[in-house]
């Protein structure tokens, strides 16, 4: 089975996200792997960086708006999400992994409205200064 189709099947069996934001985090995985220089697992709290940072770079100002329309509200949803995946064997998990990894890490208005400010000097870079690159 294609992993589109799962991740489809996954969002159906918990229709509070939709499908785009179940791939978002898997790309957000690569991305932060990518970007930490890791090849195995990475904490909640990696995870939600690199969420962050790639919600930004594709996004900007429209990241939260984005985020809210695949049903995403707070950061204990990109939780569920994962949870959600490894339930379902697409992701796998430690014994120290748990969802309150995942609760109010940061605040959705606060990080991609109030505290977004394009780069246009540096464009071309992401929000933390490095060069853009697309996961894969």
């Amino acid at each position: 089975m294609s992993e589109q189709l799962r991740l489809k099947q996954i969002a159906d069996k918990d229709p509070r996200y939709k499908k785009d934001a179940y791939i978002f985090v898997l790309e957000a995985l690569h991305y932060t792997r990518q970007n930490l220089n890791i090849q195995g697992h990475v904490t909640g709290q990696q995870l939600l960086e690199g969420i962050r940072d790639l919600g930004l770079e594709r996004y900007g100002a429209m990241a939260k708006i984005v985020f809210e329309h695949w049903g995403v509200k707070t950061t204990l949803d990109f939780g569920n999400i994962v949870i959600n995946m490894v339930n379902d064997k697409v992701l796998n998990k430690t014994s120290e992994d748990s969802i309150d990894d995942f609760k109010d890490v940061y605040d959705f208005e606060e990080t991609f409205v109030r505290k977004y400010h394009p780069d246009i000097e540096n464009k071309g870079r992401n929000p933390r200064g490095k060069k853009k690159g697309r996961p894969g």
